[in-house]
């Protein structure tokens, strides 16, 4: 640990797996206390026991963002223990069915859009209000590549991780004086989550993905969980309502 976060308490949505838990480590690394959020309990509490075996402090909150109940109770509870919020990587996102626009299921729509897109408005709604009483935080929304470009065959997904970044321009704006930087992080083929379920073993499939990226290889959620950092420290003192693709070049 470098401790330059010290004494600062971090929370990262869908911190059960994937980028979520490796930005949880990475926040922890630097001395910063954790708290855990996701609907998946067993992953949740194995990333808390990952941060306490590496020598740091965490909690978890089994929360479902798409739930304005569940999000107040969750920055509730943190205020309880921490008395602050200083940084939020609001990360926890599904991917939904692989369907043709016209074939999505209204159901199955509105579901992805309640998680992705309304489940980021619904945390920084809360994780701003604490951190108005505190005069000042950091944010970092999870948005995708395909939040930058079109992503066939899945509509829904795209659709709300463009809506994250405009969210998050729009908030950064409205917040910049008064000391709360938010920022968008689009991750693009990261060796985690549903780029690894996608793949599963199949060597054809990887090498058809890699052709679209000009570094010539998947990221790790390492890799984003550090710039999530970055972008939360003081280091980053200048960035608000910017959004940074992690994409091995795939979006230049």
């Amino acid at each position: 640990m470098t401790g330059r976060l010290k004494g600062r308490v971090s929370l990262i949505t869908g911190a059960a797996s994937g980028i979520g838990r490796a930005s949880a480590l990475a926040f922890a690394r630097e001395g910063a206390k954790i708290v855990i959020a996701d609907v998946n309990e067993s992953g949740g509490e194995e990333t808390a026991q990952l941060v306490r075996k590496a020598g740091g402090e965490a909690m978890f909150i089994r929360t479902d963002v798409s739930c304005i109940t569940e999000v107040e109770a969750m920055i509730a509870a943190v205020i309880q223990k921490y008395g602050r919020l200083d940084y939020a990587h609001n990360n926890a996102g599904i991917e939904g069915s692989a369907l043709l626009t016209v074939d999505y299921d209204e159901e199955e729509w509105d579901r992805v859009i309640a998680v992705n897109q309304k489940g980021i408005w619904l945390c920084m709604k809360y994780e701003i209000r604490q951190m108005l009483e505190q005069k000042g935080g950091a944010i970092v929304n999870t948005s995708s590549g395909a939040g930058i470009k079109g992503f066939p065959y899945h509509a829904a997904y795209s659709a709300s991780k463009h809506a994250i970044i405009g969210l998050t321009r729009t908030a950064a704006l409205e917040y910049a004086k008064k000391g709360i930087r938010i920022n968008t992080v689009c991750p693009g083929f990261i060796r985690v989550g549903l780029t690894e379920q996608a793949i599963a073993g199949n060597a054809s499939l990887e090498s058809k993905f890699k052709t679209h990226i000009p570094m010539g290889r998947f990221g790790e959620g390492d890799e984003v969980a550090e710039a999530v950092v970055w972008l939360c420290s003081d280091a980053a003192s200048f960035v608000t309502g910017q959004t940074l693709a992690i994409d091995g070049g795939a979006s230049a």
